[in-house]
């Protein structure tokens, strides 16, 4: 049998696939095999199959999930039952893990002893056992476990392959992938410095140098460091001339070193300084597939339900015309709508081999892109340059661009919509493209019925996020103070991931010194703050984009507290019936300026804690009554939102 984990959890026999069910099954059975043959206790199955909330009847269902296995792997394997839980023996079946491990231990060993063409070869086959992102159908609780460690184990494959490749001289044919994979992965040092080292001996050395101070800005703005030594050794060589290479008259010749395989203290050896290669000519745009997504979030975790909603959808269908496939994702600010987005979209790259479109329909004051402009700029990246004198029409900017998406497979990204008027335009007819939008509920009317509503964190995604960005040893080492941490930041991802950013950049505070600082209330948003991550100005220009008579009622309503409301509080609140004030808090629901929980046989609603904090802490007038009550108008109130941003 050949077991699969470099993707989703799959089973085959004689190349036809073991029909194994359900999320629970899959994750018994990837718990078992990276178990490598050792017993896995029935507690860890537990949690790895439920969490912190397993049923009464665990032991049964767990023997049952075993059961199932056993009928449908037996003989080639052998589930036993080993007190204190399950192991599994493989006997010759092949595991994909264990390949991709022997293959890649063999191509470092032979890059450490610069049998480069042996090393390329070994770690090439090594990443062509990965089928897409790893273990996409089992439970989220592995996948928080085991999903970072893959990831980093398939990038420094990654970073081996092309230091074997750049000694053996194919810069010109790896610097594309390389551009692709920093943009993938920015904070590593040591595939940017390879881009370097590509683009110079390409004759690139203006973009080298660019590429260089992209991050730069990239590691101070992230986690507020300076580039290490490897990134500016690579720096120093390519202002002193030292990255260029002679081209080997055969593969394995001997070749200088990279940086990253520089001597410890020094810059690479000078080599015999040759003219640049000239760099190949570069695809021209009706060609090349366009590439616009940004940069993937470094250590995405979390949303497994999502993610695996969102891979269904845009997986390969060869063959396939059954229309176009749209998601609507929603939530509030923060929440990680975007994040989501951008990493389903460098997941799915490969299902769509004509190009990935991206464009961010609002603009840094909180207006709205012009459709047109974005149409021409997608029309340029699929080569199809419109003529000036339709630049304006939007009509026929249209009628080009669907002309030009009919036939292709193209992944579009289309974020922070808020018009559905502008969001029209720009949606592909062709039955092979998808279309990923990020933006309020009422954008359904445009996209389809498949809506993915993005709920805060629960307490276990939450910590396991602030773990991926902060590093575990900071918070296994300070557990109660990194749970007080989470619970400040309210399960809003981009105030985890803030609070994990600041512990990196200060490696000399304590946990427990940052949780004290949020624990207070009056300056808990100003802690949550750092370099262009703002949870602030993130809900300031939330409620800049909101109208005028919702940021009243929401004022108004701070004065119920973090509690949950029903109707008839917000009715009382606002002066209002029943009836009225129901309308305008599910609107502010579907702008996801409150959270509504529909419990029966009353639904209710309430503030997300640090939307409540920033709206208690403007300097705005509260009247008794307005005109919302349909009494005379009071004098105008003091708006920030209107005065300052206006």
């Amino acid at each position: 049998m050949d077991f699969q984990l470099l993707g989703p959890v799959e089973a085959t026999r004689d190349g036809r696939r073991v029909a194994l069910s359900g999320t629970k099954t899959h994750t018994l059975l990837a718990a078992l095999l990276l178990a490598r043959g050792q017993v896995v206790p029935d507690a860890r199955l537990s949690r790895l199959l439920w969490g912190a909330d397993p049923p009464a009847t665990m032991s049964a269902q767990i023997y049952t999930y075993v059961s199932r296995l056993r009928k449908l792997l037996d003989p080639e394997v052998t589930l036993e039952r080993r007190a204190p839980g399950y192991a599994i023996r493989t006997g010759e079946s092949r595991v994909d893990v264990l390949e991709y491990e022997r293959l890649d231990r063999l191509g470092r060993q032979a890059l450490q002893e610069h049998r480069h063409a042996e090393a390329a070869t070994l770690l090439r086959e090594a990443l062509d056992l990965w089928r897409g992102p790893v273990l996409v159908n089992v439970t989220e609780f592995l996948a928080e476990e085991e999903v970072p460690h893959w990831e980093e184990e398939r990038a420094a494959t990654l970073e081996n392959r092309m230091e074997a490749d750049l000694a053996l001289g194919r810069h010109q044919r790896i610097v594309v992938e390389l551009t692709r994979l920093v943009a993938d992965f920015p904070l590593r040092e040591r595939m940017r410095a390879q881009l370097m080292t590509a683009l110079y001996r390409c004759g690139r050395q203006a973009e080298a140098l660019q590429v260089f101070d992209e991050g730069r800005a990239v590691l101070a703005d992230e986690l507020g460091v300076d580039p290490g030594h490897g990134l500016r050794a690579a720096h120093q060589a390519l202002l002193c001339a030292t990255l260029d290479l002679a081209p080997p008259s055969a593969e394995g010749a001997p070749v200088s070193p990279s940086p990253s395989t520089a001597p410890p203290g020094g810059a690479p050896a000078r080599a015999p300084r040759p003219r640049p290669a000239s760099p190949s000519p570069s695809p021209g745009p009706a060609t090349a597939a366009p590439f616009m997504p940004p940069p993937d979030t470094p250590c995405f975790t979390g949303r497994a339900r999502e993610r695996a909603v969102l891979g269904r959808l845009l997986a390969a269908r060869p063959g396939v015309a059954a229309g176009p496939r749209r998601c609507l994702i929603t939530g509030m600010a923060g929440v990680g709508k975007t994040a989501l987005a951008v990493h389903a979209v460098h997941a799915a790259r490969d299902a769509f081999p004509d190009g990935l479109l991206y464009a961010d329909l609002t603009g840094p004051y909180g207006i709205p892109e012009d459709p047109r402009e974005v149409l021409v700029r997608f029309l340029r990246a699929l080569g199809a340059e419109p003529p000036r004198s339709v630049a304006g029409d939007l009509d026929e900017l249209v009628r080009i661009y669907r002309t030009r998406t009919a036939e292709r497979r193209l992944l579009v990204l289309l974020d922070n919509a808020s018009e559905r008027a502008a969001l029209a335009p720009l949606l592909p007819a062709g039955p092979h493209c998808a279309v990923l939008v990020t933006g309020h509920v009422h954008l359904a009317a445009e996209t389809g019925p498949t809506v993915l509503a993005l709920s805060p964190m629960n307490r276990a995604e939450s910590l396991a996020l602030l773990t991926a960005t902060a590093g575990r040893a900071r918070t296994a080492a300070e557990p109660a103070a990194a749970e007080r941490i989470v619970e400040c930041c309210a399960g809003l991802p981009l105030a985890l991931r803030i609070a994990g950013a600041r512990l990196v950049a200060r490696p000399h505070w304590s946990v427990a010194r940052l949780a004290q600082r949020l624990a207070a209330e009056p300056t808990r948003l100003a802690e949550l703050s750092f370099g262009r991550l703002d949870v602030a100005g993130t809900l300031t220009r939330l409620l800049r984009r909101t109208d005028t008579e919702s940021r009243e009622v929401l004022t108004r309503l701070t004065a119920l507290g973090p509690r949950p409301f029903t109707a008839d509080s917000a009715a009382a609140a606002l002066g209002l019936s029943v009836d009225r004030a129901e309308d305008l808090v599910e609107r502010l629901a579907d702008s996801c300026l409150l959270e509504a929980h529909p419990a029966p046989p009353v639904s209710s609603f309430r503030f997300h804690p640090l939307l409540l904090l920033h709206l208690q802490s403007l300097p705005i007038q509260r009247p008794a009554r307005t005109s919302l009550s349909g009494t005379p108008p009071v004098p105008p109130v003091s708006d920030p939102y209107k005065t300052r941003f206006s």
